[in-house]
């Protein structure tokens, strides 16, 4: 006859609120896995995620002029080119060698002056040249247009004004009739229109969900694996609360602390940003509890959550059009805290929004925070009876 022994833990559990409130505060800071993830991750992430994107503006970006016309008309195309801060110009004799040059990754676009160009504007023709960019690389290819663009603009407005003189015109009043209706481009919260100040404080939203997934479900795992993971529903609002405060701290790090040392916009409505904090982190652990209780190993919850904070970002609304996602990802995305979470937290903390013009994210995390806990509450009930053998 065989005898099987069960894994007791070797103190009590604590049912009421408070004691596991306290409980999971010691366990975190005990426990070296969960800490890092927690606590030491997300700040190592603050320090070194944005450097990356510290010059925040592309520019001299590395590009090719071929010059099919070698008129004044031309060289003062490229010579426009050349001064641009955005680009940094190179001279091909033929199309050919220039598309090998992209091609090998050593230029990012290039210009094409077709033959004949000058005097086609002499005589009042409609004329053009060739911009080809690598569309690979979005920022690239954005600069190496905008560049091209800049500079073949102003050569032709000169050469407008110089026409409307030799017609009679006043020079001034020429000049100011170049643009019929004339175009002022105003930043109203991304100033410096950097990629770091556009990218990061979206992802950081990301990072903050991830690192307290992955520790909660790490920690729920442990306490499964050591029977520690039954208490009451007072106990696991206990539970939930101790680790929503640390990540409430870890955000209030990003919004106090990163987003002043990179000078990305900020603060535009703090009390907005931390009341945002308290309903994000509290929905985000409740989740990260649920899949402790499903992964029921410490180990699985790394292996798995590690791998979607990509899918999560890009589902997000954020970095792709949402109304152009696939329509069961439209449905499927509004189960993820992100989706109503990044836009909530850009528009309230970059952008000044009050909470009632973004009280639909409020109102979706509140519904996420109740669904997921009715998951909790159904995990609970079915791993009752699932205790560990050894």
């Amino acid at each position: 006859m065989s005898t099987s022994t069960t894994n007791t833990p070797q103190n009590p559990v604590p049912q009421s609120f408070l004691a596991n409130f306290i409980q999971t505060i010691k366990d975190v800071f005990t426990d070296k896995g969960v800490l890092l993830m927690l606590i030491i991750a997300p700040i190592i992430y603050g320090f070194f995620y944005p450097w990356p994107y510290s010059s925040e503006v592309v520019n001299h970006v590395p590009v090719g002029i071929v010059d099919y016309d070698n008129s004044d008309l031309s060289r003062t195309i490229v010579r426009y080119s050349s001064a641009s801060p955005q680009l940094d110009t190179r001279r091909f004799l033929n199309e050919q060698a220039a598309k090998e040059a992209i091609w090998s990754d050593q230029i990012a676009g290039y210009m094409i002056i077709p033959s004949g160009l000058e005097q086609q504007v002499l005589s009042g023709k409609a004329a053009s040249v060739s911009v080809l960019g690598n569309g690979g690389y979005f920022l690239l290819n954005k600069n190496v247009q905008m560049g091209f663009l800049q500079a073949v603009s102003t050569v032709s407005a000169g050469v407008k004004v110089k026409k409307r003189v030799a017609q009679g015109a006043y020079a001034p009043t020429a000049a100011q009739n170049t643009q019929a209706v004339p175009l002022q481009m105003v930043t109203l919260y991304n100033q410096t229109e950097g990629y770091g100040a556009y990218v990061v404080p979206a992802v950081s939203i990301i990072i903050l969900q991830q690192t307290l997934l992955i520790a909660a479900a790490m920690l729920i795992g442990t306490w499964y694996e050591q029977r520690r993971h039954m208490t009451s529903i007072r106990g696991w609002l206990g539970r939930i609360a101790a680790l929503g405060t640390l990540s409430f701290m870890v955000g209030c790090f990003y919004y106090g602390w990163t987003f002043e040392l990179h000078h990305y916009p900020r603060g535009q409505n703090m009390l907005g940003s931390f009341l945002f904090l308290t309903v994000f982190c509290p929905t985000v652990a409740t989740l990260g509890c649920v899949f402790g209780l499903w992964f029921r190993q410490r180990e699985r919850s790394m292996q798995i959550l590690i791998f979607s904070s990509l899918p999560m970002f890009f589902v997000s609304g954020y970095p792709w059009p949402a109304n152009q996602l696939p329509d069961i990802l439209q449905v499927l995305r509004w189960l993820i805290p992100t989706t109503p979470s990044i836009n909530t937290s850009v528009q309230l903390n970059q952008m000044g929004a009050s909470v009632a013009q973004v009280a639909t994210g409020f109102y979706a995390l509140l519904g996420l925070w109740l669904f997921y806990f009715c998951l909790l509450l159904i995990m609970r009930r079915r791993t009752q009876s699932k205790q560990p053998i050894l």
